[in-house]
């Protein structure tokens, strides 16, 4: 019960003069509960631990060469080719047979090594300055003048804003402020074509890569489904070859970026010397709510337009013009747990209008999400250092009698992420989970920035919303060659996947960028 309550926080909130009843004329308040998300310094669950540090063990017989390697490396270039030639002989046969064996190993361990998968270059969509809402208070008025709120739900929506971390100039289609149904077929298409289209064509010119070269093509799009699929619509007005792997994903949330990286990452390495298109989206349109439930209302404040489209390839010699290296995907589905797989739940309400529920549980399931997620994740990335400081604490908590009292013994070690990456690209879904996430990973401001900027800049742009972040980086031009980029995005299911980036240059401030004319704004007050 005590663990229950510290996952607990009241807030007080002042709901302003009473207009009507009994009270008319006085102050009103109410007590808010809410969720925390869970204390990662005070919980790590073994289970989780377990898991990831197999992968660790899993290479056990690289660490076994470490002695051999030690007595040869302190042996000098004269002695070790004197042991090895002149107090030894060997026959012919011996020679013939170690140099076999020398040819077939090499052979063996190229054939086995997974090809580079190169990240060429991506594009995100800036919708045109027609679709932006100049305000958050221009966004509630022109949701009024639509006539398809109560005065309370628009009430509702304005509180939700104030605090969403979203500014003012972020874009929405024209479509969810018209009097009729903005859920159509026709718009959702025209909004989905739009911004896919823009993301690829840009693409496509910076690349300087025609469609029909690309052989792997993979769309992500959690709401909006059309038949034919939105990749259909792709290749149709591209004319792309006929003989294309094309996937498209749908109903797997704001997540779904990274398992379409992962989808086209498995594509390439079975199909060598090609091009994949991983393009991600979400139709806004379909994600509106015009009825009274405010857990339904709650995607109105955040989802705005956008779109990524990102070129891959495995071929070789496209490293010398590639900005990235893919290093590692790691994935994590808690679908099992009940709460986790209806947190974030597509459903009708009393007047049968569809649309997204979001649980007031969904701090605390994206927090066992993530726990469970970052443990796994951590042993393939952080340095040797911190894995061993990691492991010591670990084996003295679970395998030595616990000390008394609260001693800061019997508390987790926490690894230093920090070291680990020098840029971090978090899902912007909202401010109240990155400041969440920030203070339970022990982040500096510097590792939020390109979130909190993307919240602001473009509100939430479901799974494209880490290329935005990666974008600001570049504009920035912080990206060096060597540094190392943590993509992680959350979404419906519940999922919490990661991908690594490794910086194969120095990526120069780009021409062509949705930031260009707004990135010197940010930091905000910096």
């Amino acid at each position: 019960m005590a663990g229950e309550h510290a996952l607990l926080s009241a807030e007080i909130v002042n709901r302003g003069i009473e207009s009507s009843g009994p009270d008319a004329g006085s102050p009103t308040f109410s007590v808010r509960v809410r969720r925390r998300l869970p204390d990662f310094l005070q919980s790590v669950n073994l289970n989780y631990v377990k898991l990831g540090y197999r992968n660790l063990i899993g290479h056990a017989v690289y660490w076994a060469t470490v002695p051999l390697l030690a007595v040869v490396g302190s042996l000098s270039r004269e002695a070790l080719w004197r042991k090895a030639w002149e107090e030894t002989s060997y026959d012919l046969a011996t020679q013939l047979a170690f140099l076999v064996a020398l040819a077939f190993t090499v052979a063996v361990y190229f054939m086995w090594k997974p090809r580079p998968i190169y990240l060429l270059d991506f594009a995100c969509y800036r919708p045109s300055d027609d679709l932006k809402v100049v305000s958050n208070e221009e966004f509630i008025e022109l949701a009024r003048k639509s006539g398809k709120f109560n005065e309370e739900s628009l009430a509702f929506q304005s509180r939700i804003l104030k605090s969403s971390g979203i500014g003012d100039e972020t874009y929405v289609p024209k479509s969810i402020f018209s009097p009729g149904n903005c859920a159509t077929m026709t718009e959702g298409r025209a909004e989905a074509s739009t911004a896919m289209i823009s993301a690829l064509d840009e693409l496509f010119d910076k690349c300087r890569v025609r469609p029909k070269d690309v052989g792997i093509l993979v769309v992500n799009c959690s709401l909006f489904n059309p038949t034919p699929s939105l990749s259909a619509m792709i290749l149709n007005h591209y004319k792309m070859r006929s003989n294309i792997l094309s996937y498209n994903l749908g109903g797997m949330g704001c997540s779904a970026g990274v398992i379409a990286l992962d989808l086209a990452r498995d594509m390439l390495r079975a199909n060598p010397s090609s091009y994949a298109v991983v393009v991600s989206t979400e139709a806004v349109s379909f994600t509106w709510y015009t009825g009274r439930n405010r857990s339904m209302l709650i995607p109105n404040c955040f989802f705005r337009m956008g779109c990524s489209a990102v070129l891959l390839s495995n071929r070789r010699r496209d490293f010398r013009r590639a900005k990235y290296r893919l290093e590692h995907i790691v994935r994590t589905h808690n679908g099992a747990d009940g709460r986790s797989f209806r947190c974030v739940y597509q459903e009708e309400d009393e007047e049968r209008k569809k649309c997204l529920c979001i649980s007031r549980d969904l701090i605390e399931v994206g927090g066992h999400a993530l726990k469970a997620h970052i443990t796994t994740f951590a042993p393939r990335v952080i340095p040797f250092s911190e894995q061993l400081l990691f492991f010591v604490t670990l084996f003295y908590r679970h395998l030595l009698p616990k000390k008394t009292g609260d001693s800061a013994g019997t508390k987790p070690y926490i690894a230093e992420y920090k070291l680990a990456f020098e840029h971090l690209c978090v899902h912007a879904g909202s401010k109240a989970v990155l400041d969440a996430l920030q203070k339970n990973l022990r982040l500096e401001d510097r590792h939020m920035e390109a979130s909190l900027a993307t919240l602001h800049r473009f509100g939430n742009t479901s799974s494209s919303s880490i290329w935005y972040e990666l974008a600001y980086l570049e504009a920035k031009g912080r990206v060096r060659g060597g540094d190392q980029v943590w993509q992680i995005a959350f979404g419906s299911g519940f999922k919490c996947n990661s991908a690594v980036w490794k910086a194969t240059r120095r990526v120069r401030r780009p021409n062509r960028s949705p930031w260009l004319d707004c990135v010197d704004r940010y930091p905000e007050g910096g």
